[in-house]
C-alpha cells in the first residue's frame, strides 16, 4: 500500500518552526488534491496547506496549537485508499516507538517518563505568566526541560524574557551538573524592574492574539540584534504626482490595474539596491550575504490589525506594469489570507508605507535578517523656493519624506545617507512624459 507523508513546508527565510492553528480534516477522511489539510502560522505568514495527492487521511501526528519544526511529518495519507489493518497499526506507532528494540525498552520507558514531566507548549500557555517564543518552547520540550526549570531561568531579554541562548546555556550547565537546584533560584527574576500599569475599574484588558505576540517578539528581537540608525530625506515628487493623475484612468483601462505611488517607489528602490549591493544583504553571525536579486518585501496591514510582508521577487527585472500587477495581487491576497508560504519567502529589503495612514514620517524596525527598511511618508503640497530666469520664486510643490532605518553593524551613515538620497533622486527625476 502506498503512503504519502505531509510535511511542514519551508515558510520563509529564517523560519525554523510553525504553529498548527487548525485542522480541516480528521483521520479517515477522504481528500482530493488541492483540498486544504491544515492551517499553519508563523510570525511571517498564516497559510492553508493543501494536499498534493488524492487519498485517505491515515494518521494525524500533531494537534492544533502544537509547534512543529519545518520539515517534520504532520500527517500520513493513503494514496490508494486500501485498508490494511497491519500497516494501519504500524502507522499508529510513533517514530520513537518503532525505532526502539527489545534491548532498550527500559531506556525508552525512562525517556517517556522524563518527557511526561517535561514542559509542553500548552502547559506554558495555561500555567505561566511569562512570555516564551515558539522556538524556546520547542527547545524546552525537546530537551525535557520542566516548566519549573524554565520558570527559574534568568532571561537576558527585555523584562527578563528567556531567549534561545539563555535556554541553551541552562541545558548545557544542567548536562554538566553545574545547574543549581530549581528551588534555590529566584523564579522569573527580571533583568530590570517590571513596571505594572495602573488599571482603573472601567479599563478593558485585551489579551494579545497569537500573531500579535509573534510580531512583538520579532520586533523586540530585531531591536536587540541590530543597532538601528535612521536617515531622512525630503523628495520633490511633483512630476510623479502629475504623471499619475494624468495616466491613472488610461492605465486601468489598458491593464485592468489601479496604479498607486507604491509601484514607482518599488521600482526606484530596486534600481538603488542594485547600485548599493551592501544594502541588499542579510547578516548571519559575522557573515554578510550579498543578494544578487532585489526581492522587495512590502508591508501590508490586514483588516484584523496585524501586519504581513509579502515579497516581489526580482523586482529589478520587472517593468512598472509588472510591478503594479504583482503588488496588487500580493496586497489583495495578503489581506484575505490567500497567499502561500512562497509569497513571503526570500525578501532582501522591505518598504513600509506610512503615507497610507497620512503619516508624514516614521522610523521603522528592520525586518530580520535584512539590514535596512524604507518608510515612505504621505505626499503633501508645500511652498518651495525655485530658481527662475527672473529670480527666485515661491511655488507649490508635492513633497514627501523618505526615512531609511539600517543596521549600523553593516551600513555606515555615509552609505545609508547616499542610498536614501539615490532613491529620492530617482523619484525627483521621474519623466512626466513617460509612456505607459
Amino acid at each position: 500500500m502506498s503512503e504519502f507523508k505531509i510535511l511542514i513546508p519551508k515558510l520563509g527565510e529564517s523560519v525554523q518552526e510553525a504553529t498548527i492553528t487548525k485542522w480541516f480534516v480528521k483521520e479517515g477522511d477522504t481528500i482530493e488534491e488541492d483540498d486544504p489539510i491544515f492551517e499553519v502560522a508563523t510570525d511571517k505568514v498564516d497559510s492553508e496547506i493543501p494536499s498534493p495527492v488524492d487519498g485517505i487521511v491515515s494518521k494525524i501526528l500533531f494537534k492544533e496549537d502544537d509547534v512543529v519544526p519545518v520539515g517534520e511529518v504532520v500527517a500520513i495519507i493513503k494514496i490508494d485508499g486500501e485498508d490494511d489493518e497491519d500497516e494501519s497499526e504500524d502507522v499508529k506507532e510513533t517514530p520513537e516507538v518503532t525505532n526502539k528494540t527489545a534491548d532498550n525498552e527500559e531506556s525508552a520507558d525512562k525517556e517517556k517518563t522524563e518527557k511526561d514531566s517535561a514542559v509542553k507548549a500548552s502547559d506554558i500557555k495555561s500555567s505561566s505568566n511569562r512570555f516564551y517564543s515558539p522556538l524556546v518552547k520547542s527547545i524546552a520540550e525537546k530537551e525535557n526541560v520542566t516548566l519549573e526549570e524554565l520558570e527559574s531561568i534568568e532571561g537576558s531579554g527585555q523584562n527578563g524574557r528567556v531567549q534561545k541562548n539563555d535556554l541553551l546555556k541552562f541545558i548545557e550547565d544542567k548536562k554538566a551538573g553545574k545547574s543549581a537546584p530549581a528551588e534555590s533560584k529566584p523564579a522569573s527574576k527580571p533583568s530590570a524592574p517590571k513596571v505594572s500599569p495602573s488599571i482603573g475599574a472601567s479599563d478593558q484588558i485585551i489579551e494579545m492574539d497569537r500573531v500579535r505576540k509573534l510580531i512583538a517578539d520579532h520586533m523586540v528581537r530585531s531591536k536587540q540584534t541590530s543597532p538601528h540608525v535612521t536617515s531622512v530625506v525630503e523628495a520633490d515628487v511633483t512630476n510623479l504626482v502629475l504623471w499619475r493623475n494624468k495616466v491613472k484612468n488610461e492605465f486601468q483601462e489598458k491593464y485592468g490595474e489601479k496604479i498607486t505611488f507604491m509601484p514607482v517607489f518599488t521600482e526606484a528602490v530596486a534600481k538603488a539596491l542594485i547600485e548599493f549591493p551592501v544594502v541588499n544583504s542579510s547578516v548571519d553571525d559575522n557573515k554578510i550575504y550579498l543578494h544578487k536579486s532585489a526581492n522587495v518585501a512590502i508591508a501590508v496591514a490586514k483588516p484584523d490589525g496585524n501586519l504581513v510582508v509579502p515579497v516581489i521577487k526580482e523586482a529589478e527585472q520587472k517593468n512598472l506594469v509588472g510591478i503594479t500587477k504583482k503588488l496588487n495581487q500580493l496586497a489583495e491576497g495578503a489581506r484575505y489570507n490567500k497567499l502561500g508560504p512562497e509569497d513571503y519567502q526570500g525578501g532582501t529589503f522591505t518598504i513600509t508605507n506610512f503615507g497610507s495612514f497620512r503619516n508624514v514620517i516614521g522610523t521603522p524596525i528592520i525586518n530580520q535578517p535584512q539590514v535596512a527598511i524604507l518608510a515612505t511618508g504621505t505626499i503633501e503640497k508645500k511652498p518651495a523656493v525655485m530658481e527662475t530666469p527672473t529670480g527666485d520664486a515661491i511655488v507649490v510643490r508635492h513633497k514627501m519624506f523618505l526615512s531609511l532605518s539600517y543596521d549600523h553593524r553593516i551600513i555606515d551613515g555615509a552609505m545609508g545617507g547616499a542610498f536614501v538620497r539615490r532613491i529620492a533622486d530617482l523619484l525627483e527625476e521621474f519623466d512626466i512624459n513617460r509612456q505607459i
